[in-house]
């Protein structure tokens, strides 16, 4: 309801998203750079040159197959602008490929050539085309919270999902 306060998400309450919706998860990623705690020793680690360790995000890998498994799908669209950014190349090169062989469906916006590409820069979890969840982030890339949007606009959030995955390319055809 309008003018009420934010409902913030952490912890289990926020993990539930993740076990509980029925059909889909879709995330909208616009921020080139993520500073988050949980990554700091392997983001320090790719940088450094290290070789990706074999169990590298096994818990969320197993949660994208068992979603697959039970017919869900979990789709997200990064945003990227050239030259990637030290943690895109992270992503690119540690975290999607392992995503995308446990069954998430990946897309690669580019917008380098397309500044007015019509995207909000608000990144966004869209569970079941009905469930809205703010990730609101510093211009550091570190996390400030987790909001669920009590009466999202839902025709827009789908457009821009919409808009999003039309500009897309598949992770595995995505060329740097």
């Amino acid at each position: 309801m309008a003018g009420s306060d934010p409902v913030l998400l952490d912890g289990h309450e926020w993990q539930t998203y993740f076990s509980d919706f029925k059909r889909s998860a879709f995330r909208l990623e616009v921020h080139q750079t993520y500073t988050m705690p949980a990554e700091a020793s392997t983001v320090r680690d790719f940088l450094a040159g290290a070789p990706r360790p074999a169990d590298f995000n096994a818990s969320w890998h197993r949660t994208i197959r068992d979603h697959a498994a039970a017919g869900r799908t979990m789709t997200r669209a990064k945003v990227v602008r050239r030259p990637l950014t030290p943690y895109s190349r992270y992503l690119f090169e540690w975290c999607i490929p392992g995503n995308v062989a446990a069954g998430e469906d990946y897309q690669v916006v580019d917008v380098t050539e397309r500044p007015d590409h019509d995207l909000p820069e608000q990144d966004f979890w869209l569970f079941d085309e009905s469930v809205v969840v703010h990730l609101n982030y510093r211009p550091d890339g570190t996390q400030i919270n987790r909001e669920l949007l009590q009466d999202p606009d839902l025709a827009t959030y789908l457009g821009w999902r919409d808009l999003a995955l039309e500009s897309a390319v598949p992770f595995s055809a995505y060329r740097t």
